[in-house]
């Protein structure tokens, strides 16, 4: 009897070494246990991957958060070598008014103008970085000498008496713009004491760009519905 005792052992050893294997693929060996520090131990997930019927469970919004895990440094990198800068004012400038033309539905491209808007821009660097103004402090004010030639010239012609009519609207300034052989001649003044000190303190480049009517006026021009005359 002793050979048949012998045989079946030997089986139950192998099918326990079998079984034991089996375990051990559904159910790996964390790295920790593996007291000789090979490097073959099998690895530990920093995050469990769900499951199908986990995924199948989640919510829309959980499942986007999971997706941003999972895919976020990639995203970030994309995002982050997009340029979002135009390169030029002028240039961004017309890229917006394209961009709110194209969203309204009710754009009536046969009046767009945007030429008009693009000669007015030219405008508006010329006063802005070309044009010459003299400074005086005057009772209630400041009276300033824009002037300037050629194009430059025909620019502040164009723009000075128009802003001294928006002017007159802020503050309770009273503006006036009156022509000069090279350029106009542009008076602001309050009766407010306050007001005066605001008024110098703002200077030419100050007083160009007071009020909000610049960014209305740029869209009414590209829609064909106010300009400069050019």
């Amino acid at each position: 009897m002793k050979p048949v005792t012998c045989r079946l052992g030997g089986a139950g050893t192998l099918a326990a070494a079998i079984a034991f294997s089996a375990i051990s693929l559904v159910h790996p060996m964390p790295a920790s246990a593996a007291e000789d520090g090979s490097p073959n131990a099998p690895p530990m997930m920093d995050h469990a991957m769900p499951g199908h019927d986990q995924m199948q469970g989640m919510t829309p919004e959980q499942h986007r958060q999971h997706m941003l895990e999972m895919h976020g440094d990639h995203a970030m990198k994309a995002e982050a070598a997009t340029p979002t800068m135009p390169g030029q004012d002028a240039f961004g400038t017309v890229q917006e008014i394209v961009r709110i033309l194209e969203a309204d539905p009710k754009t009536d491209w046969s009046k767009v103008r945007l030429r008009d808007l693009r000669e007015h821009l030219i405008d508006m660097n010329e006063v802005t970085l070309k044009a010459d103004a003299r400074e005086e402090p005057v009772d209630g004010g400041l009276r300033i000498a824009v002037t300037g030639n050629g194009r430059t010239l025909a620019a502040i012609q164009r723009m000075i008496p128009a802003h001294a009519h928006e002017l007159n609207q802020l503050n309770g300034w009273n503006a006036k713009a009156e022509p000069v052989a090279d350029g106009v001649l542009l008076t602001v003044t309050s009766s407010d004491p306050g007001q005066v000190q605001h008024i110098q303190g703002l200077g030419f480049i100050g007083l160009l760009v007071s009020g909000s009517h610049h960014q209305r006026h740029h869209l009414a021009m590209a829609k064909g519905e106010f300009s400069h005359a050019h």
